[in-house]
């Protein structure tokens, strides 16, 4: 598994380039569909920003903020966009595309990096596990030893956040052009 988890890890990105043209071949937008999933994804994106202002990558285990309701609210942030980008498609292909491509792939990268952060942090990590979970989000925070600190823009901006939030405008972008002048 973990070969495998590394060549999904590694060509993740490379991926979800070609999922986008074919994501934008099948899109079919109305300017009702773009605007809709833009309000979707910029909750996406809110719950990444807010989420990339808690990380410290490798450094320390990250316990506070969102992370305190969900071990992956990056992931979260990224299926609330994936939602928002089939939404703004306007294409049931589309759609289907998004998803088989984030169950698959975020599942593995998700478990993937839970190996690394238990190998990092022990004990540490598995009280956490214990406490929070992988995805779906608990209604209330965990109460943690260890809170995890506070939000900072200097360590969204350190995460580099913001290609996130470009990668999406650029993609409404494409929309309303495909949307004035289609493929098909």
């Amino acid at each position: 598994m973990s070969g495998f988890a590394g060549i999904i890890a590694r060509w993740r990105v490379r991926a979800g380039y070609v999922l986008a043209v074919a994501v934008l071949w099948f899109a079919r937008p109305t300017l009702r569909s773009i605007a809709l999933g833009a309000g979707i994804g910029l909750l996406g994106l809110l719950l990444r920003a807010y989420a990339a202002g808690y990380l410290h990558k490798q450094d320390v285990l990250t316990v506070g903020g969102p992370y305190a309701y969900t071990r992956n609210p990056l992931y979260l942030g990224s299926a609330i966009l994936a939602l928002g980008t089939a939404v703004a498609t306007h294409s049931w292909i589309s759609a289907v595309l998004l998803l088989c491509y984030f169950a698959i792939v975020y599942s593995v990268v998700m478990r993937r990096e839970e190996a690394e952060l238990r190998g990092h942090h022990g004990n540490a990590f598995e009280e956490y596990a214990r406490a929070v979970p992988l995805f779906f989000p608990r209604l209330r925070a965990a109460k943690l030893a260890d809170g995890g600190g506070s939000f900072s823009f200097a360590q969204y901006r350190k995460n580099h956040e913001h290609e996130a939030a470009l990668g999406y405008v650029l993609l409404l972008v494409i929309l309303l052009l495909l949307w004035r002048w289609p493929l098909h």
